[in-house]
């Protein structure tokens, strides 16, 4: 997907940390203001009226899972003729699927890069497609204005995993280490995505040097689920090669970045009781907020049944 792979949290002197000192290019990785990734805080949510479904085609893709060293991608095969369009929600324009990048950490506390309410999932899914209305490839893209689309499916632990989420999980040993690769057939994008419609949104940047503020983010308000031993079998991918594996893969998150002023929206609308006649109307009122699940007060089973799901509550 990109020129510059991503780079290893624990790589001190080449970490995120550092990113805008190593290129001139990067410089946006220190400077931005409109960075990513972010934490999503309930409290500060907008409600958007406009924001509609977003739209992903049904068809299937086929591509490679690489371990590049520093990520796990999937990449859409170069020679693919029914391309995967993303459209509507806050996008203008058609968007183009490319690429997956999976993000997860070492232990369950940790392995999201955006955060909800404080809270890190143990894994993020990052759908990446690039407007297909402007510009040619990614690689133009990343670098202009509206150029990228990244989706957001935070990764939770539950007992009924997500069945398209397996057909990626089950060659996780076959790229156990740097530079394997193998082919996946026949993964649909619509079946990857949880059951909810909700979702919020913000102008931000890509997660990976040079940082670059061309993308609008889209974070489904439900995770999809994986199992411990799927989880587990991540855990095993590493850095280096069979003779020298180095570090696990894992962590391979950038930290939280500053919001500063801008806004993050939400379709997540409040349902009410009174006034049944004005349906065009959202129902969103200055004695509500939005107030995140509390994660880690429910079990697998019962979160299937409490999803990533804010509701409003007064004099939050």
């Amino acid at each position: 997907m990109y020129q510059n792979e991503r780079h290893q949290l624990s790589e001190s002197k080449s970490g995120p940390g550092f990113w805008g000192l190593i290129n001139p290019q990067w410089n946006m990785c220190n400077k931005g203001r409109r960075q990513s990734p972010v934490n999503i805080d309930p409290t500060k949510l907008l409600f958007d009226p406009h924001l509609h479904k977003l739209h992903i085609d049904k068809h299937k893709v086929s591509g490679t899972l690489f371990n590049t060293g520093q990520s796990l991608v999937f990449r859409v095969d170069k020679d693919t003729k029914n391309h995967v369009n993303i459209t509507g929600g806050p996008l203008d324009y058609r968007y183009q699927f490319e690429e997956i990048y999976i993000h997860y950490g070492t232990d369950d506390g940790q392995g999201s890069e955006h955060h909800v309410n404080g809270y890190s999932f143990p894994g993020e899914i990052q759908l990446y497609g690039f407007n297909k209305e402007l510009y040619h490839n990614m690689s133009e893209a990343q670098y202009k204005s509206q150029g990228i689309v990244g989706i957001s499916l935070m990764v939770q632990i539950g007992e009924k995993p997500n069945p398209e989420l397996r057909i990626i999980t089950a060659t996780f040993n076959k790229v156990q280490y740097r530079g394997s690769s193998t082919p996946i057939r026949h993964l649909s994008l619509k079946a990857l995505l949880p059951n909810t419609e909700q979702y919020m949104t913000y102008e931000g940047s890509t997660t990976h040097p040079g940082c670059w503020e061309s993308a609008v983010w889209i974070i489904y308000n439900k995770p999809i689920y994986i199992t411990k031993q799927e989880l587990y079998a991540l855990r095993k991918l590493m850095q280096g090669s069979q003779e020298s594996p180095k570090a696990p893969l894992g962590n391979n998150v950038r930290p939280l970045q500053p919001l500063h002023y801008r806004t993050v929206r939400t379709n997540i609308d409040f349902p009410s009781s009174s006034d049944k006649t004005q349906n065009n109307c959202p129902s969103m009122y200055k004695d509500m907020a939005y107030k995140a699940t509390q994660w880690n007060h429910f079990s697998p089973r019962e979160s299937v049944f409490h999803p990533m799901h804010y509701s409003p509550a007064k004099n939050y």
